[in-house]
């Protein structure tokens, strides 16, 4: 080729020449660095080639037109050879002119044992680019990386590095001959020869080896870093060969047929090549070059310029063009200067996937996968060469589905045949992990044979019907079943003889055996040499085939060659399964261009013009103008009327039809499934914000808004805004004013378009400018059009292509922490890949509507897809799933007449016909019935007659689904001719339904509708489907997918017989039957006894129920309150109803069975049609979508007609027996019929056995892959969260999908799922754009919530007693005066409401309260306290629920690390009390350490910060903060940050050694006090105590400390602050200026911070002198009369500032688990100290359902059985050594719990006795509400209540201590009768302490009176005594 073989002397000759003798002399042996490779990125964009190399065609047909077939069909890639490739030819040609064939070049053996591959070096490294675009190539200085091309790998590129003195400059000159180079595979370097270097690459030359030849390219980096073909090295001065090149004409017979490269060749996942647009400069129709200056980029190394493919390493390979072998005779092709580059079809060396390949696709190139299999070279005389005009001569196309082993090359006529890598992927086994393997039941050895496979794939193709066509998953199936089938016996042979495999030599037997029983539609050809034997042979018999004579379907082609083994390949011959597989290699984007080629180019004039004339062979045309001339002026009466009663034109225009009272479309009801969705998006929202990721933080937020992002629908969006706007959602959300809301509702929904961008970007720039507004993006119908923005770049002319992902995906929406994106889909399967943005506990599934029992409230159940599956087995006359069998004979005879057109166009213009021939033949021409299916005899007669029957003129809609908008078109022109024509133009409508235009009705018919409708205003026209209920009509829906529209109840046929082997995926098929999806009359489905069997009971029941109801109307609506205004209820979110704006003229009733009302009170909410409208048409078809199902949960049923049988109305279905009493004929709303092609019948109709429609099985959607080969089979049970899980794990995301992207971190494997995105899925038509309106509202409802809290509001107790005390201070004081204070008497009456159930303590005053006063509440349970919703304020105190940026630092620890920054420090102290040491725990973190004293040597804990009391800092409080909590650490507010005003304060957690774990994890940063285990157990009196002694003890250490520093003693702070975990909010309360009347003085109230409330207390003058200092209790119910006095000395709770320095010797009881306060107030007073209660601050407690003091469940210390009956209180206590059952709690909880509820028995004359009540010396413990306590201290001059003259009904003597004597108990008198009760530590000390008092002196005791509790003598137990007063 470069050689002078034929004796010229050129100057290549010379350079030749020279260059062999130098190339010697330039030997070196420097040693070069080996190459490093590191993995890159990927470049999306790289540099486009300039224009000069490749020059643009000019035969461009149309803009968008990708596939066109040339004059004989097929498609031409002629000369979309890249100019480097034409290079290469010329370079053949131009060195020999003699047409003999080259002499073969002799090259050296390769050496024994090394690689020979092509693409791979001898060392078996690969070189080709598309391998190592992305590598770190370190190439030696000087050196530079160029493309070598090897002839017998035409596509690729191999990878060389080459000293550049070696390669010319930019002029072609001054390169050193010679040649220096290094492989860079495997490292080898200093290859001095170019010969001995192209041996090493593999090139394997036929012709001398030359550098100036095979070096092409130079290749260059990206800015990305991928590595690709770079310019041209200019070799030869640059000579441009283009004009060469270009000006052959090329003959259109060497062509790519277009399903033999879907789209330029879909390689892998993505299309390889320039796609061909005009844009492009390019266009493929008569291979025109395509300009490379275009702006489509290049892709780097598997992307050649031309649309050819390039096989790239990756998962998908459907076949390779490249040029025909060098030096081929010109003859070959007369007439052409140039030889015509063959097709060759080498077998894919990579693992092919589906064929539904997509169109668009992302030029990022996919980095190499794995699996790649070793390339196998192709052994010359591999070659097909397809015969001339084979389609022409057959009729068939082939189909060639590439099986095992290397296709041969095909040259010739390669335009009448497909490639189909269908089953490729079946035959190679993946790599799968053996975990997977375990659950499919296989072992990682068990593979199949290569002849196990060929005769599994014969017994397929054997057991395939002759209407199917193979299908991959199937066949996967198929192949799993043998693999484990193989597993078994193998297990069961174990180490037994092995099961011998077929041999070889059995094979062709056993193949034509399993082939002989198909009835000659399979045949095997087995040849011994190569696959190209068989397939030529076929290939030949095919083309001399004569017409009559009958095909096979498969030819199964087998070489069974010694030396490589089996190989094999299926031709698809049969005319049906042939086409099918062809069509079904195009996406829907590639057929519709391919139908609009068809239809532009007029290649359908054949078939057009033999539907000119009618079956019956007249003249279409001529026969309307006859009958419209025989009509003349007048037309068919528009309704209530024959079809043959004619009236004038005008006349018919202006009838009016009667209207309709009963159609009540407007309502929107929310049911009861969507409510139930609704909250489970809202639970899964919660629990993002839960989660802890900090990814949503629900606190923050106060409003909500959204946008609703819907496909380019015009129906749908007008459908949307209705759904909006009927909702009432804008004014619930507080977005829109009542008035302006229909108005604005419109910037709510968005669709995307070329204008979304700006509409997009107000919308973010709101969501940026509102941080506490929390947006929800709904993104509806989100499984369409999901690619990415990347492959929207080569847009096809798809204008929205890419822009859901540039919306969805882009950065602002998915770092917006104030934005949720819920996307909805019906069909999710494209969401739910492995590289899926939504993580799978994120997704939210429509509730199981299988489970008839728990609909059997509902009055209509759902009707969806597997409805109309199981229908089939209901055995009617008329099933609703149909086949239209005749339509199908019809088509495939047309189909064989016409081969080159697609099915689609033929099954329309045949639809066409019939649909017209039907009109005729109903009205003019009963000849012509014979000649219309039956199927469509019936609809058209159905739809044209039912209007005639009634005064109302109602009818049917009919949809007929043609995809293509040119055919859809065309369809509604040919019909509404034949219908105008025939003079039905007011009898019914034709609407053409695009999806990019509004809907177009009629005026006359839109005033029918009006008339219909009632009260519409005057410019209403029909904007959505559903307003076209009861229309007359033929919709034509067009448009690539159906988008979701929702179709009214009149919908009663739906024709999609166009929809056929194009649609093998189970979204494109699924979505068309999901136009017919619906809710339906309960009956339907349960059948007729079921449904109308309503017994006399039921009714009942139905009635009360129907009464009842109102009590569950509960005001959704509540007053928003604001800071402390009190809302109405405590507010459980209750969200069953419809919000006021939209219904609130609806009195609506809740129902929760069906129920039959008259038909009177039901006229405004019916939803049925008026009874004898006539026609089963009239049946309600649900409004789907929201209007959704009329579901009796949540409205009165909907009574509605009954409905006679049209004439041609087979479904019309008939309830047999009496409807009940009362109630109007229950009409059955009913499913539309559905009518399928056979393709999709087969798929969708329920198989036997109860497995689920073949559908469900297919690839889910075109833009996903299936991993593997190997998975297991969706069975018929899978839930949709389980269908969810399964195609996560076995679909990936092609590279065109807008997901691809998101592939997963390298190094943890994890995907990034955005935490802030939901998923929604439900089967179609079911109410999910009602479900997530009403999850709006709830949302709102709910961080109105969140902004709310319950504060318990209970006015204080025995208030009415009492009166305003004797001292009083001056009102407005701002602090106590102690002077005047310390002269107050102590009200020791108990008001704090939570003490209600308790005894009272007794005052002088009591006794003379009258006792029928004091209610007798015996109360077991504990009652409801009253709580009060309130606003929470800036000043409230936090859970750890709440997050915001202010208070994150305080909450949260900046990482993990951070845990252990925190330190333990043990603290000890003796107590006497205790009598023992007690060790302490702090936990204190780092943070916190400042606040404590640490010892100098050894970090030990001394003692705790204190202030002076003299310090006067605004930003501090003085006092430490203890919060004692127990099981709250979650709930618990313990975050002070706000209530503090963020100020430097110390707060101290006290907790229990058990929850220190949890406390720990939750509040990180807070400083822990952790009591010691022995009180893990106790009460809250433990706590209280140990705080008390800890701080008490502190206060000594500093003390000391600071007395070292020279302060006094006394002036160390000597308060804390001891507060529950339970309280929020702070106010304070002034009077307000009296009116003339005192009562009427209101009470202002504010509300404060903690910080405020604390210093304010903090600053009273004297402070020290007081013991205690609280606020009161916040109510509702506080009036100035209980602030008149601002200050009370009574008792304070839950806040205290405690001096524990006064109360040094009063001590909290630690054993107490109730009323410890009471207790220690009472001895605080009675020891002379004063407690002061602020009145003009008040406090909120919050009701906190969880932890706290709750109660121990009492159980038995052994359990004997499970189901024992409750332990009651008086079983508490027992005789001591009984055989009682013991039980498991603490003796003083047991105790105490005890006296509650035994003040009967102990104390039976003090029973509502308050003028003798019970003595207790030293104690308060509370014995029962019916029971006053007079509480006395023994201790000497400690204060007492007046006690002369009073006798005592008990006594009570509670571990009394040596204060205690009998000379105390002498002074008191008792009644006659009275009881006594001591209770002591032990039996002895019960002994003890009686002798001791001397109380058998005047108490009597029997032995029986001894009591113990119920303890194990392990735990302690207390004993008690009872005795009488003698």
């Amino acid at each position: 080729m470069g050689n002078s073989y034929a004796g010229q002397l050129k100057s290549a000759q010379f350079e030749e020449a020279l260059h062999n003798s130098i190339e010697a002399s330039l030997r070196c042996s420097s040693v070069v660095p080996r190459p490093i490779f590191s993995q890159l990125y990927l470049d999306p964009d790289q540099h486009p080639f300039s224009s000069a190399d490749v020059k643009p065609k000019v035969e461009d047909l149309d803009k968008d037109l990708v596939h066109r077939y040339t004059q004989n069909g097929s498609l031409d890639f002629s000369n979309n050879l890249t100019v480097n490739e034409m290079e290469d030819d010329e370079d053949d040609e131009e060195m020999s002119d003699s047409n003999s064939p080259p002499i073969p070049y002799s090259q050296k053996p390769a050496p024994e044992g090394s690689c020979t591959t092509d693409g791979f070096c001898q060392a078996g490294k690969d070189l080709r680019l598309v391998s190592l675009c992305m590598e770190q190539i370190d190439i030696p200085a000087g050196f530079l990386l160029v493309g070598a091309k090897s002839p017998n790998l035409p596509e690729h590129i191999l990878v060389c590095a080459v000293d550049k003195r070696f390669l010319p400059d930019d002029h072609g000159k001054n390169a050193l001959l010679g040649f220096s180079g290094n492989c860079i595979g495997c490292g080898e370097r200093g290859f001095r020869y170019f010969t001995e270097f192209s041996n090493h690459i593999n090139l394997k030359l036929t012709t001398q080896p030359k550098k100036q030849k095979h070096l092409k390219y130079y290749l260059v980096r990206s800015s990305q870093g991928v590595l690709s073909k770079g310019p041209l090295i200019c070799w030869k001065e640059c000579r441009s060969r283009q004009s060469s090149a270009t000006c052959h004409s090329m003959k259109p017979n060497s062509s790519v047929s277009s399903t033999v490269t879907p789209e330029n060749g879909t390689t892998n996942g993505y299309k390889s090549g320039f796609i061909q647009t005009d844009a492009a400069n390019g266009n493929s129709s008569h291979g025109g070059k395509s300009s490379a200056s275009s702006s489509t980029p290049a892709r780097p190394g598997n992307y050649s310029l031309s649309p050819r493919p390039s096989y790239a390493s990756g998962d998908q390979a459907t076949m390779f063009i490249s040029g025909p072998p060098k030096k081929r005779h010109r003859g070959w092709y007369p007439g052409s200067p140039v030889p015509q580059p063959g097709l060759v079809v080498p077998v894919p060396t990579v693992r092919p996937l589906s064929r539904s390949e997509s169109l668009l696709s992302a030029p990022v190139p996919q980095t190499p996968l794995t699996g790649i299999l070793q390339p196998r070279p192709i052994p010359a005389g591999e070659t097909v060469i397809v015969p001339e005009n084979l389609l022409t001569n057959s009729g068939v196309r082939p189909v060639i589905l590439i099986g095992y082993g290397t296709l041969p090359y095909f040259y010739g006529n390669v335009g009448d045949i497909v490639v189909s890598p269908l089953l490729v992927n079946c035959y190679k086994i993946p790599q799968l992990e053996n975990k997977d393997l375990e659950h499919l039941g296989l072992t990682g050895s068990q593979l199949l044979s290569v002849e196990n496979m060929i005769l599994l794939t014969i017994q397929y193709l054997v057991r395939l019907g002759p209407d199917q066509i193979p299908l991959r998953e199937e066949f996967e199936q198929i192949m799993l079943k043998a693999m484990q089938e193989f597993t078994l016996r193998e297990r069961a042979l174990q180490m037994g003889a092995q099961c011998a495999p077929v041999s070889p030599g059995q094979l062709p037997w056993l193949a034509r055996l399993i082939a002989s029983v198909s009835q000659d539609l399979v045949h095997v050809i087995v040849t011994q040499n190569s696959l190209a034997e068989g397939i030529s042979e076929t290939l030949r018999t095919l083309s001399e085939m004569r017409h009559y004579q009958r095909l096979p379907d498969y030819v199964v082609a087998i070489c069974a060659s010694k030396i490589r083994g089996n190989e094999f390949c299926v031709v698809v011959l049969g005319q049906h399964q042939s086409r099918a597989l062809a069509e079904s290699m195009l996406t829907t984007s590639e057929f519709l261009k391919e139908i609009s080629y068809e239809l532009i180019t007029g290649k359908v004039s054949f078939l057009a013009s033999h539907f000119k004339t009618t079956s019956l062979g007249d003249d279409l045309d001529k026969l309307l103008d006859k009958m419209q001339q025989r009509r003349g002026e007048s037309v068919v009466t528009p309704f209530n009327g024959d079809l043959h009663e004619c009236v004038s034109a005008q006349e018919a225009a202006t009838m009016i039809p009667t209207q309709n009272l009963d159609l009540d479309i407007e309502t929107f009801q929310i049911y009861q499934p969507q409510l139930t969705v609704a909250r489970k998006l809202l639970s899964q929202v919660c629990a993002i914000a839960d989660s802890g990721s900090q990814s949503l933080d629900l606190g923050h937020f106060s409003k909500v808004d959204f946008i609703i992002i819907v496909p380019r629908s015009e129906v749908l969006v007008q459908q949307t805004l209705q759904r909006i706007r009927q909702s009432g959602v804008l004014v619930d959300l507080g977005l829109e004013e009542n008035g302006t809301a229909y108005q604005r509702a419109e910037k709510y929904v968005v669709r995307l378009d070329n204008e979304i961008q700006t509409k997009f970007e107000v919308f973010m720039r709101r969501v940026k400018q509102n941080p506490y507004t929390l947006f929800v993006l709904v993104h509806d119908n989100s499984h369409v059009e999901l690619t990415s923005v990347i492959s929207g770049s080569l847009s096809h002319g798809e204008p929205s292509h890419g822009l859901a992902d540039r919306v969805i995906n882009c950065r602002e929406v998915l770092e917006a922490f104030n934005l949720l994106v819920l996307q909805v889909s019906s069909f999710p399967y494209t969401l739910q890949t492995q590289q899926s943005r939504i993580s799978s506990s994120n997704e939210v599934h429509w509730i199981q509507l299988d489970n008839m029992e728990d609909m059997s409230c509902e009055e209509k159940l759902y009707f969806g897809l597997n409805e109309y599956s199981k229908s089939l087995q209901w055995g009617i006359t008329s099933p609703l799933l149909r086949c239209d069998e005749t339509f199908e004979k019809m088509v495939n005879t047309l189909l064989e007449r016409y081969p080159r057109l697609h099915s689609m166009v033929v099954r329309c213009y045949l639809l066409i016909q019939q649909y017209s021939e039907a009109l005729m033949a109903l009205t003019t021409m009963a000849s012509l019935r014979d000649h219309s299916t039956p199927e469509t005899l019936s609809i058209m007669d159905d739809l044209i007659s039912s209007p005639g029957k009634t005064r109302s003129g109602r009818g049917h809609m009919l949809i007929i689904r043609v995809p293509s908008v040119q055919l859809a078109m065309l369809a509604k022109e040919r019909l509404q001719e034949v219908r105008d024509k025939l003079g039905l133009q007011y009898r019914f409508e034709i609407i053409l339904g695009n999806p990019a235009s509004e809907l177009s009705v009629a005026t006359h018919f839109v005033a029918r509708l009006k008339t219909w409708r009632g009260n519409e205003p005057e410019e209403w026209t029909p904007r959505t489907y559903q307003d076209l209920e009861g229309l007359p009509c033929i919709v034509i829906l067009t448009g690539k997918d159906p988008l979701g529209e929702t179709f009214p109840r009149s919908l009663k046929y739906c024709d999609l017989r166009l929809i056929d082997s194009s649609y093998l995926t189970r979204t494109a098929l699924e979505q068309e039957v999901g136009l017919a999806c619906c809710y339906v009359s309960k009956e339907v489905i349960r059948g007729p006894a079921v449904a109308l069997d309503l017994s006399g009971k039921e009714q009942e029941r139905a009635t009360i129920s129907e009464n009842d109801s109102d009590e569950l109307l509960i005001d959704l609506e509540r007053p928003q309150s604001n800071s402390s205004a009190v809302t109405g209820t405590s507010g459980s979110i209750m969200e069953n109803g419809v919000s006021s704006s939209s219904a609130a003229d609806r009195s609506q009733k809740l129902s929760l069975t069906p129920s039959f009302q008259s038909p009177a009170n039901s006229m405004g909410l019916d939803e049925g049609v008026s009874a004898g409208t006539g026609g089963a048409g009239e049946t309600l078809k649900q409004e789907c979508d929201s209007l959704g199902p009329q579901m009796a949960s949540s409205t009165t049923s909907k009574p509605s007609s009954s409905s006679s049988s049209s004439s041609s109305g087979p479904r019309a279905v008939s309830w047999p027996g009496q409807l009940p009493q009362g109630c109007r004929g229950l009409h059955a709303a009913l499913p539309p019929i559905v009518i399928l092609s056979k393709a999709a019948y087969s798929l969708l109709g329920s198989q036997r056995g109860g497995k689920p429609p073949a559908s469900s099985s297919l690839l889910p959607h075109a833009d996903v892959a299936w991993v593997s080969s190997l998975r297991p089979l969706l069975h018929k049970d899978m839930s949709s969260e389980e269908q969810s899980l399964y195609y996560r794990q076995w679909t990936s995301a092609r590279q065109h999908h807008a997901d691809f992207s998101n592939q997963p971190d390298p190094a943890s494997g994890a995907r990034a799922c955005h935490p802030r995105r939901l998923l929604l899925t439900g089967p179609p038509q079911v109410g999910k754009t009602g479900s997530y309106l009403q999850f709006l509202r709830i949302l709102f409802r709910m961080l109105i919530r969140l902004l709310e809290v319950d504060v318990y509001d209970e006015g204080e107790i025995n208030t009415d007693h009492s009166e305003c005390s004797g001292v009083s201070q001056a009102e407005g004081e701002p602090w106590p005066d102690i002077e005047s204070f310390s002269k107050m008497p102590f009200d020791v009456s108990v008001h704090d409401p939570k003490y209600s159930l308790m005894s009272l303590v007794y005052t002088e005053k009591l006794a003379g309260v009258k006792q029928e006063a004091i209610k007798d509440s015996k109360v077991e349970e504990p009652r409801k306290r009253g709580t009060v919703s309130m606003m929470l304020t800036k000043y409230a105190a936090y859970n750890t629920f709440h997050h915001c940026e202010q208070c994150h630092q305080y909450m949260d620890c900046t990482s993990a690390s951070q845990m252990s920054d925190s330190t333990l420090h043990a603290f000890t102290f003796s107590s006497s009390m205790l009598g023992e040491e007690v060790q302490l725990y702090f936990i204190i973190p780092k943070s916190k350490e400042s606040h404590f004293v640490f010892s100098k040597q050894g970090k030990h804990l001394e003692s705790m910060r204190l202030p002076l009391v003299s310090d006067k800092n605004l930003n501090a409080v003085k006092s430490p903060i203890f919060t004692p909590s127990s099981g709250r650490h979650e709930h618990g507010l313990l975050n002070l940050f706000h209530a503090m005003e963020g100020i430097s304060h110390l707060h101290l957690l006290v907790v229990k050694e058990y929850e220190m774990p949890l406390y720990r994890k939750y509040w990180p940063n807070h400083i822990m006090l952790v009591l010691p285990g022995m009180f893990n157990n106790a009460g809250v009196g433990a706590a209280r105590f140990l705080i008390k002694e800890l701080s008490y003890h502190n206060l000594e250490l500093e003390r000391n400390r600071l007395e070292e520093l020279g302060v006094k003693r006394q002036c160390v702070w000597p308060f804390i602050v001891v507060m529950d975990d339970s309280c929020v909010l702070w106010n304070i309360h002034s009077v307000q200026d009296q009116t003339s009347q005192p009562m009427e003085a209101g009470v202002s109230s504010k509300n404060v911070s903690l910080k405020s409330v604390l210093q304010h207390i903090e600053a009273t003058p004297k402070i020290i002198h007081y013991a205690i200092l609280g606020i009161q209790k916040w109510s509702s119910k506080l009036t100035s009369q209980s602030l008149k006095a601002p200050f009370s000395r009574c008792h304070v709770h839950d806040f205290i500032l405690l001096n524990i320095d006064l109360t040094q010797n009063v001590q909290y009881d630690f054993n107490r688990y109730f009323c410890e306060d009471v207790d220690f107030n009472l001895r605080t007073n009675s020891s002379g100290l004063l407690i002061c209660r602020f009145n003009n601050f008040s406090l909120m407690k919050k009701h906190v359902q969880v932890g706290g003091q709750r109660d121990f469940i009492i159980k038995p210390k052994i359990m004997v059985s499970e189901s024992l009956a409750p332990i009651l209180p008086l079983q508490y206590v027992c005789a001591p050594d009984s055989e009682h059952t013991l039980l498991a709690a603490p003796a003083q909880f047991l105790l105490e719990k005890f006296l509650q509820h035994a003040s009967y028995k102990l104390f039976p004359k003090a029973i509502h006795n308050f003028k003798s009540p019970v003595l207790a010396i030293d104690c308060y413990l509370n014995i029962g509400p019916e029971v006053a306590i007079c509480y006395i201290s023994s201790r000497p001059h400690s204060s007492n209540v007046n006690c002369e003259g009073v006798f005592f009904s008990g006594l009570l003597l509670y571990l009394c201590d040596s204060f205690v004597g009998a000379d105390l108990l002498k002074k008191f008198k008792f009644l006659k009768g009275a009881t006594l009760c001591v209770i002591c530590q032990d039996r002895s000390s019960l002994r003890q302490t009686i002798v001791r008092l001397e109380l058998e002196d005047e108490w009597q005791f029997r032995l029986r009176d001894e009591f113990q509790t119920a303890n194990s003598s392990d735990d302690k137990p207390l004993y008690f005594l009872t005795g009488r007063h003698v």
